[in-house]
């Protein structure tokens, strides 16, 4: 398992994620008894970076917090070759970390982990577009989340 973190917004504080990330890779494997050696890449940008991004990719004109790109649409055709375990790219909004930890009450470790929670879930095909598939994302979002960083 690797997280590959790439600092575009040079703000220093978002090195001490790694270790969470790496741990919430693995809790999310175990939940959904993934048993790939998966990689993927964190880019930690500004809200204008973000912004650009969404709308170019989204055409949705306004900053966001995290936005993910898959390599694959479809996890269940994924082959086991190595070139595979690659998901994809997990893009955080460092001025969302503070700005949503004050507005939910938690600390910022606990947006950070959440929103690359939430971008992962996003890279092995689970959406939010129907109430279902959104009761079933946060629901995993929680169980995996919960057991390792406090609320």
């Amino acid at each position: 398992m690797e997280v590959v973190l790439i600092n575009q917004a040079k703000d220093a504080s978002v090195y001490r994620y790694k270790k969470d990330f790496l741990a919430i890779l693995k809790r999310t494997c175990d939940v959904l008894q993934l048993e790939n050696d998966y990689i993927l890449s964190v880019i930690f940008v500004t809200p204008e970076e973000i912004h650009e991004i969404n709308r170019t990719y989204r055409s949705i004109d306004r900053s966001t917090d995290v936005i993910s790109f898959a390599l694959h649409d479809d996890m269940s055709n994924v082959l086991l070759e190595e070139e595979e375990n690659e998901l994809g790219d997990i893009f955080i909004n460092v001025q969302a970390i503070t700005d949503q930890a004050n507005e939910y009450g938690h600390t910022k470790r606990r947006e950070a982990c959440f929103l690359f929670c939430h971008g992962l879930l996003h890279l092995l095909g689970y959406d939010h577009m129907k109430p279902d598939e959104e009761q079933e994302m946060f629901h995993l979002q929680d169980v995996i989340l919960d057991e390792l960083v406090k609320r």
